[in-house]
């Protein structure tokens, strides 16, 4: 991401709908799939702030992984020296099948090749061990937002699916999430694509945090369709959640 992008993401994280919503839902996802003990190991990959892996400390060992120095700096104030990791030559410091969990949150989209990268969580997960992903859906939304975050792609649910093939992979469960907002973020979308610009002041609508009643209505909404096994045909995420196979 563009170095600005990390202020924004701090600032915002925290309380807004769309981060924490992400963060309860995945966190649920692995209690309801693969409950953590404490001497379990989760491995946050693009761990960005650090504020999804800290979160997840109460449950289980955590480490962090990221190559931008924005959020290595972010992660070595908030984390022991020896929790957070650095990628040496693409490649996970970390010895084969020494994990319990994987998350990456928001990730693949980034990566040129996110089939290479599927491929390390799996050297990376225990056999039995949970990969939890999620990646920005439906190129029908693709816009300045993604340009600005350095997207490569945004995923299918049948693309999402293709990376995780049934040799390494059980696939536990996969849907769309933050339903309810397609239509207004696909019409907030085509319209600045049409204006040309964001805002006058430079702020996008993804910048801000709305008002407190709408906040908590768009995170409940979003959390409630998130844990829904009801096959969403369209969302503006998706997420999936795989078993390492023996």
């Amino acid at each position: 991401m563009d170095s600005a992008e990390y202020d924004n993401l701090a600032a915002l994280e925290r309380d807004h709908w769309y981060y924490s919503g992400k963060r309860r839902l995945v966190r649920s996802w692995i209690e309801r799939l693969r409950p953590p003990a404490a001497g379990d190991v989760l491995l946050d990959c693009g761990a960005g702030t650090g504020l999804f892996a800290a979160e997840m400390e109460s449950c289980c060992r955590v480490l962090v992984l990221d190559d931008h120095e924005e959020s290595l700096g972010m992660l070595r104030a908030r984390f022991q020296p020896g929790q957070v990791l650095v990628p040496a030559g693409g490649n996970v410091p970390l010895p084969d099948r020494s994990l319990d969990y994987l998350t990456a949150l928001d990730v693949l989209e980034h990566i040129p090749d996110d089939a290479a990268a599927v491929r390390g969580f799996a050297r990376l997960l225990r056999p039995g061990g949970l990969a939890v992903v999620t990646v920005p859906a439906g190129m029908a939304l693709w816009s300045d937002w993604d340009v600005v975050l350095h997207h490569q792609r945004r995923y299918s649910r049948q693309a999402l699916c293709a990376l995780f093939g049934p040799g390494d992979w059980e696939i536990l469960h996969v849907n769309h999430t933050n339903v309810f907002a397609y239509p207004a973020v696909w019409l907030l979308r085509r319209w600045r694509g049409w204006r040309g610009s964001s805002r006058a002041d430079g702020k996008r609508a993804e910048d801000r945090l709305p008002p407190r009643w709408l906040n908590v209505l768009l995170r409940a909404a979003f959390v409630g369709a998130g844990l829904s096994r009801i096959p969403f045909p369209f969302g503006v995420s998706l997420l999936l959640a795989a078993r390492r196979r023996g």
